[in-house]
């Protein structure tokens, strides 16, 4: 991976991680058609360089992570990620095995785009307009959705901004609990990560160097990112993203049936 491919990749993951169109597929697929071989460091950077746009959250609304007077919101935080932290490390293999195969982030594009045609249907009279108002059950069950994202093509924020309105949150606050949720969920995937594949990063400065130019351009886009999609959402709801990834996700399904082949 070069230093331009690093860059390309992070500015895909800084604009894709906080819409519910998978910032993970769109980075498989972007790496795919530049032709960057699927070793363990290029599986490494796609996860590792979210933790650069996540911290975008963290720098937004700092007050809300630094405020120590309400132990609630870190408790609430921990139940929501608890599901996911578990599954993933008892899936992990199985979880990198699909990281290859972009014909499974095309049918779960297609598939996930269908459902965000019809969730402003599903989910209207909201009774919730904050995180505070929400009990720990309704946190550990946006958790549970948030596991369906560890299949690669499967927004993480769709997925738990569904979970949230499901739990009668309203879609401004079941984007922002998505956000906070983010912040745990990404720190704890990028540790585990770079514990499991540390070699990889004290045998070649060059790849920290990669990694560390990946996070800040993340985190430069994701800023800008994140005040644009709240905006959309309360705006356009979510179908503009269904029709979206509808799209992409048959284009990589023909694409696939037609014998073209992605590197992996």
């Amino acid at each position: 991976m070069s230093t331009t491919e690093a860059i390309i990749i992070a500015i895909v993951e800084g604009l894709t991680e906080f819409i519910p169109v998978s910032s993970t597929g769109h980075m498989i697929i972007v790496s795919s058609l530049m032709g960057i071989n699927k070793d363990e460091f290029t599986k490494l950077f796609e996860v590792c360089v979210q933790l650069g746009a996540i911290l975008a959250v963290v720098v937004l609304y700092w007050k809300k992570f630094f405020n120590f007077s309400k132990p609630a919101f870190y408790f609430k935080l921990f139940l929501g990620v608890l599901p996911a932290l578990i599954l993933g490390y008892l899936f992990g293999d199985q979880i990198d095995s699909m990281l290859e195969k972009p014909e499974v982030v095309g049918l779960a594009l297609l598939l996930g785009g269908i459902v965000l045609l019809f969730v402003d249907k599903w989910f209207q009279n909201p009774t919730i307009d904050s995180d505070e108002k929400m009990d720990y059950f309704k946190a550990i069950r946006i958790g549970f959705y948030q596991c369906i994202a560890l299949i690669p093509g499967v927004s993480r924020s769709a997925a738990t901004i569904i979970g949230g309105m499901q739990q009668k949150l309203t879609r401004h606050a079941a984007a922002e609990f998505s956000f906070f949720l983010a912040v745990p969920t990404m720190a704890a995937a990028t540790g585990y990560k770079i514990l499991k594949h540390h070699d990889l990063l004290l045998s070649s400065s060059e790849n920290i160097k990669l990694l560390l130019i990946g996070n800040v351009v993340a985190f430069i886009v994701a800023m800008l990112a994140i005040k644009f999609f709240i905006g959309a959402l309360q705006k356009y709801g979510f179908k503009i993203w269904g029709y979206y990834r509808i799209i992409v996700g048959v284009i990589i399904l023909v694409g696939f049936f037609a014998g073209y082949k992605m590197s992996v």
